[in-house]
């Protein structure tokens, strides 16, 4: 096996395998000092200024002089303008032809399809986040294991609550953006029933939400707050009682055949590393192409994450239309962090770098692979309802819980999680697999994944072969089986609602 990973013949870049020491020769060139696993090694003397290649594509420019076998990282590599060739729906494939594949699931009145079976717990506002926490509680099984024990078809009562809700302006984005994420909650197929905890005089307040969500009261549905209800006491009573009423008809579904067709996966990557874009990136873009084929829905987002390579994904848009809406999202996120006084190169973070990505350009090319080849149906803004099927994208910030929140809100009952640094991450109602990037990340920290892509960079699978492995512990997933975020417990801190606009 070599010591080094050349990705396209028109590199300017290699990986390293393993950490290579001075003098190692790789490609008849002379390695130069000491290069960390998963960094860059110059394949060819690259002159000031010029642009600098990975997977064929423009990943910054040399600030100075980089000699054949140098490190190739932050010192001596940098951001740069050029223009990108957008080409609308240059890349389409063909459908793939269908297949057919089935998992376990719990069939819903409406026809929609759940991987799990829970009650929430909302709240509307920061200052009801205590009750909500209260009430779920009680059922806890680590704490009150007999509350759930007549329940073994309920996965849980959860309480995902937020620190916003007020201070806020009343028909703002950033409320907008709230009710939406809410709703998308509150009307999850993940979830048999919820209740939501307000406290009264907030500014989200919940009949205003219900009107503005076409959502009213019923069977699975409750709302109340604090200030009506007559304390925090007798509501965290009130909402025991209501989900001690919810429990026997939560508990009773079955498990039955459903197609695969009924799977949305949301698609993040966490404390990505050099090996991200080798490796569980494309592996999980391969599972996404065969969900795709059996008729699911993956929603690639992080909007921050896929910058300057956002052209990879317009030259497989079904429409124009559709490639113009992602590029109007980049245009805003330009906008947001200049006026915030950032740039869009505040990502990679310190511990991408430390794994060996330098900018956010190549950061971005290997984010995009998780999306697979398949045709892009549609964009939607943050916490929107995800009505196509397909490979679809949603625009979200690039940090994790964030991202996925809204994604959960449009619709997603799967979470596939990418790292190569070893981020722990779970998200209540769906379950969240976490796929590692690299073998050693895998021997550290294998309590918390589920998945070991390191064997591609190690020579002992294939991209498609992994992406197979993949996809059937989605199926195995989506049929009950506990992901290990949630033999962990993750899941409720995870919610967090994107919050824009001023805090007032």
């Amino acid at each position: 096996m070599n010591l080094f990973i050349r990705l396209h013949p028109q590199d300017d870049v290699l990986i390293a395998r393993s950490q290579l020491v001075g003098g190692t020769q790789i490609e008849g060139v002379a390695v130069k000092g000491l290069v960390p696993p998963g960094h860059k090694v110059a394949a060819r003397d690259i002159g000031q200024g010029q642009p600098v290649r990975r997977y064929n594509q423009i990943i910054g420019f040399a600030s100075k002089p980089i000699a054949a076998g140098e490190h190739v990282h932050t010192h001596n590599l940098a951001m740069g303008d050029f223009e990108r060739d957008y080409a609308f729906g240059a890349d389409l494939k063909p459908e793939p032809a269908r297949r057919e594949a089935t998992f376990m699931g719990i069939k819903r009145s409406d026809g929609r399809v759940a991987t799990r079976n829970y009650i929430g717990i909302l709240s509307s506002v920061n200052c009801s986040a205590t009750a909500a926490r209260a009430i779920a509680d009680h059922f806890s099984r680590q704490t009150n294991p007999a509350a759930l024990a007549d329940y073994p078809m309920v996965d849980g009562v959860v309480a995902l609550t937020h620190g916003t809700g007020c201070g806020m302006d009343t028909e703002g984005m950033g409320m907008q953006i709230l009710e939406r994420t809410l709703a998308g909650y509150a009307t999850h197929a993940n979830f048999w029933g919820v209740l939501v905890v307000g406290l009264g005089c907030e500014a989200n307040q919940i009949n205003a939400w219900l009107a503005h969500s076409s959502l009213r009261e019923g069977d699975t549905l409750k709302v109340f707050n604090i200030q009506d209800t007559g304390g925090t006491r007798r509501t965290v009573e009130k909402g025991i009682a209501l989900v001690k009423d919810m429990l026997p008809r939560a508990n009773a579904v079955k498990r039955e055949p459903c197609s695969a067709s009924h799977i949305t996966i949301g698609l993040q990557c966490g404390g990505s590393d050099g090996y991200s874009g080798i490796s569980a990136n494309p592996a999980l873009g391969a599972a996404v192409d065969l969900l795709v084929a059996h008729g699911g829905t993956a929603i690639l987002s992080e909007t921050p994450e896929v910058y300057g390579a956002e052209h990879l994904l317009t030259r497989r848009a079904v429409r124009r239309e559709v490639g113009e809406k992602l590029i109007s999202r980049i245009r805003w996120w330009e906008h947001y962090t200049r006026v915030n006084e950032g740039e869009m190169n505040n990502n990679p973070s310190p511990g991408n770098k430390a794994g060996g990505l330098t900018t956010i350009l190549e950061k971005s090319l290997g984010a995009v692979a998780k999306g697979g080849t398949t045709s892009l149906q549609a964009v939607y803004e943050y916490a929107e309802p995800v009505t196509a099927q397909g490979f679809v994208y949603m625009d979200t910030p690039g940090y994790d819980p964030v991202s996925a929140t809204g994604q959960v809100a449009g619709g997603a009952n799967m979470i596939c999680f990418t790292t190569g640094r070893g981020s722990a991450y779970g998200c209540a109602p769906s379950p969240s697999l976490k796929l590692a990037t690299n073998t050693a990340l895998w021997q550290r920290q294998e309590e918390d994944m589920d998945i070991n892509c390191g064997e591609i960079i190690d020579g002992r699978a294939s991209i498609q072969e992994m992406g197979e492995r993949i996809f059937r512990l989605v199926l195995a997933t989506a049929s009950g089986e506990a992901s290990k975020s949630e033999r962990h417990g993750y899941g409720q801190n995870e919610f967090v609602p994107w919050q824009v606009g001023a805090v007032m």
